[in-house]
């Protein structure tokens, strides 16, 4: 507090960028005049705020820093994006980070806004000791199945690696064909540091070539949805039609392009067009007697949306 005046300390930690540190908290907390007690309050919010997201940091990195102190220095993390849009390639990510490599908001891709995760992939790139994707397009994908091809999409991730992994962290699965130590975390993306890197370097990646391929089939607005199943999206595929990048394979496609049987449509229609319990049951039965006269796919659909429908009611009151 000596050697800063109050002018210089705001001035020091405006941007946010400074780690606020706890000796300047408590020289402001000592200091008589008005300003500093006012300097403290904003100071000592943000130092909780940087705190907080120091201890999420610090757990994020726990695994990590158990396999680097064991001498295991090539850790790759793992992901893949793109499982469930109706059209466009899976893509996925794999990174490895040198040893105490830490970035300050690196989480999963679905919690950051699309500024914070390309900002985030080009720190990733710049740090990482290696970076790879691999991609698997709409052709493989209607041949081998989505869960297969975002498995395909993370081997030829770490295949891609110019360096090799002594260990592999992945989100929720086990990759097969590597010889390697795994493991898994359910829904590692939000809890490991290196799976959350892959997969902001899988989300940055995939959407730009959702954008190049809005400029190769206008109209569908692949740039704007990166081909989930937005109402715009739906709406485009009934008008339109499929494009040759949409998952073919997907039942959904089906169904938004008019292929299901008139029962189907009517049924549903009836079924959201319910206002009371008493009615919600009644079209329950009638959804249950029509069983036979529907698709496996149809009924599993239309006892999906009974399912909604009544967590809906209930939770209306």
């Amino acid at each position: 507090m000596k050697q800063l005046s109050l002018k210089e300390i705001q001035d020091k930690y405006a941007s946010g960028g400074v780690s606020v540190s706890s000796a300047i908290l408590r020289g402001l907390q000592r200091d008589p005049r008005a300003g500093a007690r006012r300097l403290y309050k904003v100071l000592a919010k943000r130092y909780e705020e940087q705190k907080k997201e120091r201890n999420r940091l610090d757990a994020m990195l726990h695994f990590e820093r158990l396999l680097w102190k064991a001498g295991i220095q090539h850790i790759a993390g793992v992901d893949e994006v793109g499982m469930g849009p109706l059209a466009g390639p899976v893509v996925a990510a794999a990174v490895i980070f040198p040893r105490g490599v830490e970035i300050d908001g690196i989480d999963d891709s679905k919690a950051l806004d699309e500024e914070t995760r390309k900002r985030l992939q080009r720190e990733i790139h710049s740090r990482a000791s290696a970076v790879a994707i691999g991609v698997v397009e709409v052709e493989e994908i209607d041949r081998i199945n989505i869960y297969r091809a975002g498995i395909r999409a993370m081997q030829l991730a770490l295949e891609n690696l110019p360096l090799t992994p002594q260990h592999i962290l992945v989100d929720s699965r086990t990759i097969p064909g590597f010889i390697q130590p795994q493991n898994s975390f359910d829904k590692g993306d939000g809890i490991n540091f290196s799976i959350a890197a892959a997969s902001i370097v899988a989300k940055v990646y995939r959407d730009g070539l959702m954008t190049e391929l809005d400029r190769r089939y206008p109209g569908y607005g692949f740039a704007g949805h990166k081909g989930y199943a937005t109402p715009e999206h739906q709406r485009a595929i009934r008008e339109l039609g499929p494009c040759p990048i949409h998952r073919r394979s997907f039942d959904y496609i089906r169904e938004i392009c008019g292929q299901y049987c008139d029962l189907y449509y009517s049924l549903k229609e009836q079924g959201y067009a319910c206002k009371s319990r008493r009615e919600l049951g009644e079209w329950e039965a009638k959804m249950k007697a029509a069983a036979e006269s529907l698709s496996i796919n149809e009924n599993k659909k239309l006892h999906l949306m009974a399912g909604r429908l009544w967590k809906r009611m209930t939770n209306a009151g």
